[in-house]
């Protein structure tokens, strides 16, 4: 695990200045072929796009966007905790686009994203997460690994990249 990272939430005034960072690490991921939304080929437009209304939901307050840099300041990783949830679930998040860089994964990046994500969640007074991923890949390891239930799957729910099917399988994690 890298002893030179650090890993926060982005502050809305400064998650602007983050979005081609953030592109770069998109466009890594879904080229190493991760199932997060987009086919190939990703156009940069297509990414820097994407983090633009990322970063409008973090400056409205409906997002928690977190990073995690190297000790020179690079992107290796993001992960968001969507805090915007109808008036019935007030106490529920959203986990989305957990994604590291090729380069940087097996150095428990992600696991300290997730651990990182479940203390902003508590901050923010939620207390039931829930996420899905592909059926059967490294995050459904992932997550299993960091106390998520699964909840259940669905078979050919999405695409991978580069077209081909793709079963999703669904995960809660209660905090309290």
């Amino acid at each position: 695990m890298s002893k030179n990272m650090n890993i926060r939430a982005l502050h809305p005034d400064e998650v602007a200045s983050y979005i081609d960072a953030l592109a770069d690490v998109l466009i890594d991921c879904v080229e190493g072929g991760a199932s997060v939304s987009f086919m190939l080929p990703i156009a940069r437009a297509t990414a820097v796009r994407f983090w633009a209304d990322v970063a409008q939901g973090v400056t409205r307050g409906e997002r928690i966007l977190l990073v995690a840099e190297d000790a020179d300041g690079k992107v290796l990783g993001t992960v968001q905790l969507i805090v915007a949830q109808p008036e019935n679930q007030p106490h529920r998040a959203d986990v989305a686009k957990m994604l590291v860089r090729r380069d940087a994964r097996r150095q428990g990046i992600a696991a300290r994203l997730m651990e990182a994500l479940d203390d902003f969640a508590r901050q923010a007074g939620k207390s039931v997460l829930v996420l899905d991923t592909v059926t059967g890949g490294d995050a459904e390891r992932l997550y299993r690994r960091t106390g998520w239930q699964c909840a259940g799957g669905v078979p050919n729910y999405a695409l991978m990249p580069d077209g081909g099917l793709c079963g999703t399988t669904f995960f809660h994690k209660q905090l309290r």
